[in-house]
């Protein structure tokens, strides 16, 4: 099969490789019909993702046909149509009976590896490196899927793909992100990313009952986007975010404040970009967490951070006394998929969101790496990229 492979930093390639295989009574093999790159994709192609290695293929955003099942799998059926998240869950151990799935005990491989950098390790991702996991993506024509009775949601209603497609990680992680806030009836959220995830939190954050929502970016079309979804906007390029949202929130700052950013923010200034940059580049720091510093300076006294944008390893200069005299509450993580697939499907099917909105760029598996450039360097207007194995 064809199947998008990680080469080394900036070098994402299409590659002939072996076609997946049931290697566990609990698998099912899909057919990939459509899936999508998403900003942490393009954590690994920026080399800020360890444990990569030659080969490895691409993609945590895929859905697709069911074509065989293993013969411990009892939910599934060899022609249903699924939408796979990204964690992979056992379903069975402490964390996932707390429906805590990306915490899961059960199925990372990488372990160990994960224990020695973080503490604890993680539940296994979709291509997402060896220190979760080491299994393949979704960026190909076929996928293996493990714990397949706990992962996959079947999708028995004739909604398109791309109505869909967004339930395996964009849709629920914007979602957890804003329900992590504590949003209370008229509260003002503030949006630091526009991305997709961050697009998906502006809109949850309505749906949650937000009464106001900030966005900021500083990428036009993306700010655009998220003035079609109802949020007033701050350019980061050309504002000082801070005082903004000071004048916007009377001096008060805003109630809730969401970092769907992460580890490659871009600072403020001159001399934060630089020495950032400079650090990462030494091993001083392994993230570049601009946007969390100013989450915390911006957040009201007894408000509350969520943090969905992905951090790898190390920070420095976090304004920590701040969040400890202002009585902030952080929360974060990576999403609970399993949890969310179900209502969030119930929202799709009846008409409180339509996620394809986010889409810009359809293409054909064989044009991955350059679409990878595209969506990094924010070239041609591109948001999110669906592709077409």
């Amino acid at each position: 099969m064809k199947a998008l492979c990680w080469h080394g930093k900036s070098d994402v390639r299409v590659d002939v490789v072996p076609d997946p295989e049931i290697l566990d009574p609990g698998d099912v093999i899909v057919k990939i019909t459509s899936t999508a790159i998403c900003g942490s994709d393009l954590h690994l192609f920026d080399g800020f993702v360890p444990t990569m290695e030659e080969g490895d293929i691409m993609g945590h955003e895929p859905m697709g046909e069911v074509v065989e099942v293993g013969r411990g799998v009892q939910r599934l059926r060899k022609g249903d149509r699924v939408v796979v998240p990204f964690v992979i869950a056992c379903g069975s151990c402490f964390f996932c009976k707390r429906t805590e799935f990306s915490c899961c005990d059960n199925t990372n491989p990488g372990a160990p590896i994960q224990r020695k950098m973080m503490g604890q390790a993680t539940a296994g991702f979709f291509g997402y490196s060896h220190m979760l996991g080491g299994y393949a993506g979704g960026q190909a024509e076929y996928l293996r899927v493990p714990h397949a009775d706990v992962g996959p949601i079947k999708i028995e209603s004739g909604l398109p793909d791309e109505q869909v497609l967004f339930l395996s990680d964009a849709f629920p992680t914007g979602w957890m992100a804003a329900e992590n806030c504590g949003i209370e009836a008229g509260d003002t959220v503030a949006v630091w990313g526009c991305g997709p995830v961050g697009q998906f939190a502006i809109r949850s954050a309505w749906l949650l009952g937000a009464g106001r929502v900030i966005a900021i970016d500083r990428v036009p079309e993306r700010l655009r986007m998220a003035e079609a979804g109802r949020a007033e906007t701050i350019d980061a390029s050309g504002s000082e975010v801070y005082d903004r949202l000071m004048e916007m929130t009377g001096g008060r700052g805003p109630d809730r404040c969401i970092d769907a950013v992460g580890c490659e923010a871009h600072g403020a200034g001159v001399v934060e970009e630089v020495v950032d940059r400079l650090k990462t580049a030494v091993t001083l720091e392994t993230d570049r967490p601009h946007v969390l510093r100013e989450t915390i300076m911006c957040c009201r006294k007894a408000g509350t951070i969520s943090i969905p944008g992905v951090y790898v390893g190390i920070v420095d200069k976090i304004p920590f006394g701040a969040a400890m005299n202002k009585g902030l509450t952080l929360r974060m993580g990576q999403t609970h998929m399993q949890r969310y697939l179900r209502p969030l499907l119930a929202k799709i099917e009846q008409g409180a969101i339509d996620p394809s909105f986010v889409v810009t760029h359809r293409l054909p598996l064989d044009q991955a790496p350059q679409a990878y450039k595209t969506f990094r360097d924010k070239q041609d207007g591109c948001i999110k990229v669906v592709l077409k194995p």
